[in-house]
């Protein structure tokens, strides 16, 4: 598996009705590629099952296609039925366990640990290929989320050895605090897919990235 490093954008949640002038959500992921995401996360709760296999699989070529890959939000059987890369479990979910057992070695499993240097711990010690922490600042995804702070980031780096994920409220603007502090990826939703120009607002997480590499 190759180093999980650099932008992790999240599709929003495909409302049943979308408006005509918003890209299909094949060509927004599309977009956010280009711009230089580097893990596509399909997360669509509740939704018809049918169309979710559908968007799946199509979002499943156009990640192939780049070489990107794609993790499903909970949804263990709908991975296993599309063949994506991996899942992300929540804290309602089956644990790595048994999201290893069913998908194989070779999937990519995280886990969200909220506030919780604990819960990564042992997300760590069952198989966890990351753990995400969050929210670091205000969600318009998730407004009422548990709040972290990057200190967390800091404790979680002295103790972990997998990739950490800061999720919330992140933008360009505020997403290097994250990365000094230790995040291997930052996801988001809003950031990426709520602007106008998404291949722009992805390049704008990249340079974030590139600029922490080069200034260590």
């Amino acid at each position: 598996m190759s180093r999980l490093y650099g932008l992790y954008a999240i599709t929003p949640q495909v409302p049943s009705q979308i408006p005509k002038t918003t890209p299909p959500l094949m060509e927004q992921v599309t977009q956010a590629i280009a711009g230089g995401a580097r893990l596509i996360q399909y997360r669509n709760k509740g939704g018809d099952p049918a169309e979710r296999l559908h968007t799946a699989q199509s979002l499943l070529v156009v990640c192939r296609a780049a070489a990107i890959p794609l993790i499903i939000n909970d949804d263990l059987d709908l991975v296993a039925r599309v063949g994506a890369d991996g899942v992300h479990l929540g804290r309602a979910d089956p644990d790595p366990r048994g999201a290893r057992s069913l998908l194989g070695p070779g999937a990519i499993i995280g886990v969200s640990c909220y506030d919780r240097l604990q819960r990564a711990l042992h997300a760590q010690a069952i198989g966890a290929d990351y753990v995400a922490f969050g929210r670091f600042f205000p969600s318009a995804t998730k407004p009422l989320a548990v709040q972290t702070t990057p200190e967390l980031l800091l404790r979680a780096r002295r103790h972990l050895t997998i990739p950490l994920v800061a999720i919330g409220g992140i933008t360009p603007e505020n997403g290097h605090l994250l990365i000094s502090a230790g995040a291997d990826m930052l996801a988001t939703v809003d950031a990426v897919f709520g602007r106008s120009d998404i291949r722009a607002a992805a390049a704008a997480f990249n340079a974030i990235f590139h600029a922490g590499a080069c200034n260590p």
